[in-house]
């Protein structure tokens, strides 16, 4: 449900009210008693909050083409051979039969 701007005419009281698309505009002031009107507002931005959102799935065009060539660029041969590991705990270097 949005939230919705309101200013007084009579006062100039401001106020923000949660309403329903569906609910009429308000139209007493809560202060004086006089006449509101809904003002227009920018209203609140899209925030996306969660697993399965990340920063980079809404990069610009230019950026992901810089981020492909350089993925393409080789890398220094210092940190490929850094790249092996081992597998710690029970069972890393077995393989199941296919009997069974």
């Amino acid at each position: 449900m949005p939230t919705y701007e309101y200013k007084c005419k009579t006062c100039g009281y401001q106020f923000e009210e949660f309403q329903s698309i569906a609910d009429s505009p308000l139209k007493k002031c809560p202060k004086c008693g006089g006449l509101v009107e809904r003002l227009i507002s920018g209203g609140g931005g899209l925030l996306f909050k969660g697993s399965g959102f990340y920063i980079t799935d809404y990069r610009s065009d230019s950026y992901k083409k810089a981020e492909r060539r350089d993925k393409e660029t080789p890398s220094s041969p210092s940190s490929s051979s850094s790249s092996k590991s081992t597998s710690s705990g029970t069972g890393g270097g077995t393989k199941k039969s296919d009997a069974g």
